[in-house]
């Protein structure tokens, strides 16, 4: 591993379909936004023959080649495959972005991965959102090592971010985080800092300088000594703690020379069963280089420490009816279990699903069984269908490059799963398989949206539909109460890039509206209204006349109707008619258009006439026996509050806690969530909760995340209710 040799290991370049799961490594690049990580697939791409100096392949491609989206915001919005090879092994690079409102993408390269590399840039430090998931995957036991990167930038302190790294990542044992290289430094320049040239190889303790354009060996100086020894001494103690063979550390400690060999093994073991996680540093190549700083290095890393897709427990399977099942190995031969962790749309080729086989092996022209989740609270149609594949391929940028097979433990492009969506199973026909989800965080902004024009709204619903089948962590709502089309996003680059690919991709423009909360109406007292519906002009007229009563109830009582009418004022078969104008008008409202709830409607007098009374006048005459109650009356307008539980860490709990005292809200109560961090729960009107979802993380510097739940309704307060009744009145 690491500093092993100073020749290419026979770089094949291009990847081709994989013929054991042995000589796979499937690795997700995580960290945050500006960190690095497409750079860094583009240079290991380099390194290891897959592009030329230009960044292309023959066939024109290039790693970057991406969506169009990411080339106009600058930025990572999806998850992308960058395929390699290196001494034989085929490494699937999974480049996510590192921005927190695409973390859907982020965790379904997890769920594709089998190990992590951590990517910190030297000169910006570690943030929340990045130290919340290297939690997460210790969580689960992944592999993990850090490659810092910028150290080419004036502010970069390679021995501080180590420190920074050690105390923030390594928990109770920073000695499980040590740098397995050190950055070798040429001159100063005239703003004092000193470019990095080459590496230092700690157990090797051999020099690569890439100074000249190529990686080369030299003698270290005498000056660099100390500190080479004193880092070097500090690994070996961190890789024999880690050693299965416990009289290492006395030998070790009694000045025993340990073998160069039994490190390196130990230090691949530990890195593998993810208890160790070296450091490593990555800077550009030189000018005409293939070779960036530490690319050759990292490659060596991946193929020699970080586990096999054998060596990775798959997720758990069961039946598509809940039934569970064995659990599954990565095996070849075994039953196919498959899973799409990816799904775009090509103008070209239609509907691509990037898919993890986890068990068995996917060929191309094969029919699969495709099991959802049915994520039908998410705007998702449920869908439980066999399906013939098409192609199968291995992206590389924009290009597909057909592949035979796709066996266990690989990852490919499948072409025309016209049903497939993200999270889907697919497995053999005659035995359907369904794996357990992964973890997918709510989306909590709302989008209120509806169509630009005549020609726009015959397109939204297809365009909406395959919108949310690409991505699980956006959900699809038609509310009824509001009439409002609304695609709630984790924030509000999620939000610009959904317009931007119903505009681009599916050629649907909409128009974004204020979104709407549910409010309801209620009566504050009791009151009487009069009813009369009477017509006479010439022919068949119209006569109804009613009186009722109407009473508050307590909070979801809903609508209660009482007939208390004596002596036959209004016929029996009439009375059904008046409930039915009573329950319209309060489905309508009586002060500024919401639903009228929580009320006793008592029907107690009338009159009627043996020609002109009919059904429809006495709905009407229902109708208006409810608005001049309700003229007479205190109405009370009822918003919604929603109970929202806030986690963050203990230094932002008073910053979060005043922020919700000026929302309205009342916090009900706090505890601890683990070392270091606080549940809030609280009671907030969900008016005023719309952007928390961005204004939470601007709040916790992107370190605190919420749920929320409908709680009940409540009076809103008399000033701002006053308000949405003069709006209301305006737009009538």
């Amino acid at each position: 591993m690491g500093d092993k040799a100073n020749a290419h290991p026979g770089a094949a370049g291009r990847a081709t379909a994989a013929d054991r799961p042995s000589s796979v490594r499937n690795v997700v690049l995580v960290g945050p936004s500006g960190s690095g990580k497409t750079t860094l697939a583009e240079a290991l791409a380099l390194a290891a023959g897959a592009v030329n100096r230009a960044g292309r392949v023959e066939d024109g491609a290039t790693v970057s080649d991406y969506d169009e989206i990411e080339h106009r915001q600058g930025r990572s919005v999806q998850l992308s495959l960058v395929p390699v090879e290196w001494g034989g092994i085929k490494i699937n690079l999974l480049d996510t972005p590192g921005y927190a409102d695409f973390v859907g993408e982020l965790r379904a390269g997890l769920r594709a991965a089998d190990a992590a590399l951590f990517v910190v840039s030297a000169s910006d430090g570690v943030d929340g959102a990045t130290r919340a998931v290297w939690e997460e995957c210790a969580a689960v036991g992944m592999p993990r090592a850090i490659v810092f990167t910028h150290l080419e930038a004036a502010r970069s302190d390679f021995d501080e971010m180590t420190r920074l790294c050690a105390e923030t990542f390594g928990g109770d044992d920073p000695d499980a985080v040590l740098p397995l290289y050190l950055p070798l430094y040429g001159p100063q320049g005239p703003d004092g800092h000193a470019p990095v040239k080459g590496l230092v190889g700690l157990l090797s303790q051999r020099i690569f300088d890439y100074s000249s354009g190529e990686r080369k060996e030299v003698p270290a100086e005498q000056d660099q000594l100390p500190r080479i020894e004193t880092a070097r001494s500090r690994l070996i103690e961190g890789i024999i703690a880690e050693s299965e063979d416990e009289t290492l550390m006395d030998r070790y400690l009694d000045g025993e020379e340990i073998d160069y060999k039994t490190l390196v093994e130990d230090l691949e073991r530990a890195v593998a069963r993810g208890t160790f996680h070296p450091v490593l540093a990555a800077a550009p190549a030189a000018e005409g280089s293939r070779e960036g700083i530490g690319t050759i290095e990292l490659l060596e890393l991946v193929t020699g420490g970080f586990p096999t897709p054998s060596e990775h427990e798959a997720p758990a399977v069961t039946t598509p009816e809940g039934s569970p099942r064995p659990q599954i190995t990565c095996d070849p031969d075994g039953p196919l279990v498959a899973e799409v962790v990816k799904t775009a749309s090509d103008p070209y080729v239609g509907r691509v699903s990037l898919v993890r086989v986890f068990s068995g092996t996917l060929r191309p022209d094969e029919t699969v069984h495709v099991s959802g989740h049915g994520l039908t609270d998410r705007g998702h149609e449920d869908h439980d269908v066999d399906e013939r594949i098409g192609a199968l391929s291995s992206p590389f940028g924009k290009q597909q490059r057909t592949l035979s097979q796709a066996i266990a433990g690989d990852i490919a492009s499948v072409a025309k799963l016209m049903r497939a969506e993200t999270g889907d199973t697919l497995s053999a026909k005659d035995d359907p398989l369904l794996m357990e989800p992964w973890a997918m965080p709510d989306p909590l902004l709302p989008l209120a949206i509806q169509a630009h024009s005549k020609a726009d709204e015959d397109k939204l619903s297809q365009g909406l539909s395959r919108l949310v089948a690409e991505d699980p962590t956006m959900r699809l709502e038609q509310n009824q109460d509001t009439r409002q089309l609304v695609l709630w996003c984790l924030g509000e680059a999620h939000r610009d890039v959904a317009l931007e690919r119903l505009r681009s991709r599916y050629g649907v423009q909409v128009d974004v509206v204020p979104y709407k909360v549910s409010l309801r109406e209620t009566f504050g007292e009791r009151a009487g209204g009069r009813g009369r519906h009477v017509k006479q002009s010439g022919g068949h007229g119209q006569y109804a006349i009613c009186e009722i009563e109407v009473e508050p109830l307590p909070p979801g009582s809903g609508i209660e109707f009482v007939d208390k009418v004596v002596g036959g004022a209004v016929p029996r078969q009439f009375i059904p008619s008046v409930e039915k104008g009573v329950r319209a008008q309060a489905a309508r409202g009586v002060a500024a258009g919401y639903p009228l709830v929580d009320v006793r409607v008592t029907l107690l007098d009338g009159k009627a006439h043996s020609v002109d009374s009919s059904d429809a006048a006495f709905q009407t005459a229902g109708a208006l026996a409810m608005r001049e109650a309700a003229a007479e009356a205190k109405i009370h307008l009822l918003e919604p509050v929603t109970e929202i539980v806030v986690m963050v860490p203990d230094h932002y709990v008073g910053p979060v806690m005043s922020d919700l005292s000026g929302r309205r809200g009342r916090v009900v109560g706090t505890e601890q969530a683990g070392p270091g961090r606080t549940l809030v729960r609280a009671e907030v009107p969900e008016i005023e909760i719309g952007r928390y979802a961005v204004d939470l993380r601007s709040i916790s510097h992107g370190t605190g995340q919420f749920n929320r739940s409908y709680a009940r309704h409540e009076p809103m307060p008399p000033q701002l209710a006053g308000k949405i009744r003069e709006q209301a009145e305006k737009g009538s």
